[in-house]
């Protein structure tokens, strides 16, 4: 195997590996060092652990290791479901030094690491990503957490991995429509602040239709080297890294208003940009052709561009004004002036939102 492509997130003595390439799994070698007491919890869900978990615990070979699957699904992500991994790394009798290691997508990442920064007050966590988002979005920077009913991710933590190992190979079994939510990710780096990666994957949207692998590892490459930038930058999320929330707020709206796991997140993020990019241009912050431009972007990649028909306008804001990043009761939003350049909104008026919410409804 060829040595796995390797960046850094740069956070002093939290510091981790992001390494990027196909056999991972099976190269113990390149990520065990990472893996510091004998106690290790494998958390993974029914659709990943009959494919990839038992080549996982056998790179665990000398160490303590169990490994607890909990069910499939953005539904699933709930504090009944953390109480699961706690109550397993206690049968484990984990210690301070124990590891748990994420083998799935987003949704088993951010509960195994919510699990570890509540264990003994915060313990390590390797995340192994399954699904191109997870690569390249919620695998780096150490956001974890849980949703609640009244809106997604209330109930988390800051807590950075030991390292990131992401196994390119695993895509190969990720469903078409799965995939194809990764690629909303993908395509949001270009959109907040680099339009020349949105100018590249614009030339490239057959290859990464096709899954492509030189096309697709080099865009996992560049979405992570510019999230660990970010994050290096700005960790809890005090000013830059809310950058990466374009689209979230609207997003996460949806997933809740329509049922979570009835919209995939990145689809529910592709809508969310394009909703934004609408706002932003009713703002007269940006020419409406740059929001034209993302949308048939997203629509050559197969994602959808505009919400499911029938939602309830006052039902999306109401979920919207819970978002983390608002602040004194007001709407604080990620909008843009245009392809690559997105900045925070503080202040806006919920009249506008409402505007934009109705005409896509």
């Amino acid at each position: 195997m060829n040595a796995p492509h390797t960046l850094h997130v740069g956070l002093g003595d939290r510091s981790y590996p992001i390494l990027i390439g196909p056999g991972l799994l099976d190269a113990g070698a390149d990520w065990r060092t990472h893996i510091h007491g004998r106690h290790v919890l494998v958390v993974s869900n029914e659709m990943i652990a009959p494919l990839y978990l038992s080549r996982v615990m056998a790179q665990l070979g000398g160490l303590h290791a169990d490994a607890l699957v909990l069910p499939d699904g953005e539904a699933y992500k709930t504090l009944d479901q953390i109480a699961r991994v706690l109550e397993a790394l206690a049968t484990l009798g984990a210690s301070r030094d124990a590891c748990v290691i994420a083998l799935g997508g987003g949704v088993i990442g951010d509960m195994a690491g919510f699990a570890a920064a509540c264990w003994m007050r915060g313990i390590d966590f390797l995340q192994m990503p399954t699904t191109l988002l997870a690569m390249v979005d919620s695998s780096v920077g150490g956001k974890t957490g849980v949703n609640l009913p009244a809106g997604k991710n209330l109930v988390g933590a800051f807590h950075q991995p030991c390292a990131v190992v992401a196994d390119t190979d695993t895509l190969d079994t990720l469903p078409d429509r799965e995939y194809r939510a990764g690629l909303a990710e993908v395509v949001k780096y270009g959109a907040l602040g680099d339009a020349d990666f949105l100018t590249w994957l614009e030339a490239r949207t057959e290859a990464l239709n096709r899954r492509d692998t030189a096309a697709v590892t080099e865009a996992i490459a560049r979405c992570c080297a510019h999230k660990a930038a970010i994050v290096a930058r700005d960790e809890t999320e005090r000013g830059e890294r809310a950058l990466l929330n374009l689209g979230h707020t609207f997003g996460h709206a949806l997933e809740t208003e329509c049922g979570y796991g009835t919209l995939l997140h990145g689809e529910a993020v592709a809508i969310g940009m394009c909703q934004a990019a609408a706002l932003s241009a009713r703002l007269g912050m940006a020419e409406a052709a740059d929001g034209e431009r993302l949308a048939r972007l997203l629509q050559a990649l197969h994602l959808p561009v505009a919400p499911p028909q029938g939602l309830d306008a006052e039902a999306l804001l109401a979920h919207m004004r819970l978002d983390k990043k608002n602040l004194g009761g007001r709407l604080r939003l990620i909008l843009w002036r245009g392809i690559g350049r997105a900045e925070i909104v503080a202040d806006v008026d919920e009249s506008d939102v409402r505007a934009v919410l109705e005409t896509a409804a």
